[in-house]
């Protein structure tokens, strides 16, 4: 129990018990004027049919006020079931759109994935196409002679730096007229201090 009831309990006990011991008095009888006629009864049995009407008048009017707020509430609840089924369609078909989108958008990505594998595939076929009819073996065959080419020029190269070195050497040779007879080569380069090897072409040179 609320304490609003317990109040309006108390309230009404209250009356009860006052109208029990004061009801001698309620129940006298007396004139009373109606402005436009006067009338013998009791006052205070007047005054209480009255508070009893005023108190079922205010119960109806709560009564009333709670049947109304309770009709807005349903109809507010069914507003806004109604409003949460429209969103939740809403939703659905967003979802429904957005799959959908998805879909094509695959679909597109794996067309132009299909199409570059395509094209590449195309493009090492045409690769290979042009390996097989080129000419491989007269390319071969020019980097053979380039090779060739190559070495011939270093061996002609290495032929004149040897032809060189061998002239320069040549200058350095003593004549056969100033080396005394029977003298060895390396017997010249002895009192030096110079270890020459007895069959080293090289050890018989000298300055002029």
């Amino acid at each position: 129990m609320s304490l609003r009831s317990l109040f309006l309990l108390l309230v009404g006990a209250a009356i009860v018990i006052f109208v029990g011991v004061n009801w001698a008095e309620m129940t006298r009888a007396t004139d009373l004027s109606l402005i436009f006629m006067e009338v013998h009864a009791p006052l205070g049995l007047v005054l209480l049919g009255l508070m009893a009407l005023l108190s079922a008048v205010f119960v109806g009017l709560i009564a009333y006020t709670q049947g109304t707020v309770l009709l807005e509430t349903r109809r507010h609840a069914k507003e806004l079931a109604a409003q949460r089924e429209l969103a939740d369609k809403a939703e659905a078909s967003r979802f429904t759109e957005l799959r959908a989108h998805l879909d094509r958008e695959v679909a597109r990505l794996s067309e132009v994935v299909n199409n570059h594998a395509r094209e590449t595939l195309a493009r090492v076929d045409r690769a290979e196409m042009g390996l097989r009819d080129r000419p491989v073996d007269a390319e071969i065959s020019r980097l053979v002679q380039a090779v060739e080419t190559h070495n011939r020029e270093l061996h002609s190269r290495v032929d004149r730096l040897e032809m060189g070195l061998r002239d320069g050497l040549a200058g350095y040779l003593p004549p056969p007229s100033a080396r005394p007879q029977g003298q060895q080569p390396s017997s010249l380069a002895a009192p030096l201090g110079i270890p020459m090897p007895p069959d080293d072409p090289l050890a018989s040179v000298t300055p002029r």
